[in-house]
């Protein structure tokens, strides 16, 4: 019996919690749906042209094929930009509570940069290799 009751109280707290979020839901609900009619109701009307619906490039009528060659040379361009940018990310959360955390926090972060700068050094090996720099 007294399980019981504290397993009620528990759900009642739970219920609490998220009365913010339901509040939020309801209200996220109360304000998008009049805004959807209402945009339904100012929109214009539209009529059929079929010149609209035919591919275009640029106003133009498109010529040749659709596919192109992708240059790989550009390829360690877009994995160095990955590394760096998610190394600065991390980075700047490290750096910016540097002084609060302690000494052996620098430990992790130095595992992640020899990862990182691994990775770095590969993509620089890619790119000697097939002769793209």
């Amino acid at each position: 019996m007294i399980q019981k009751t504290a397993s009620l109280a528990l759900a009642g707290e739970t219920v609490t919690q998220f009365s913010p979020i339901m509040y939020m839901l309801g209200f996220g609900l109360l304000a998008s749906v009049p805004v959807l009619f209402l945009s339904k109701l100012v929109s214009p009307r539209r009529r059929y042209n079929p010149v609209k619906f035919l591919p275009m490039e640029c106003g133009q009528m498109p010529s040749g094929e659709g596919r192109s060659h992708f240059m790989m040379q550009y390829y360690s361009y877009i994995l160095m930009f990955v590394v760096f940018d998610v190394m600065s990310i991390f980075l700047y959360a490290w750096g910016a509570s540097l002084f609060s955390i302690s000494r052996s926090a620098t430990l992790p972060i130095i595992g992640f940069l020899a990862i990182m700068f691994s990775a770095m050094a590969y993509a620089l090996y890619l790119s000697g290799r097939k002769g793209i720099w």
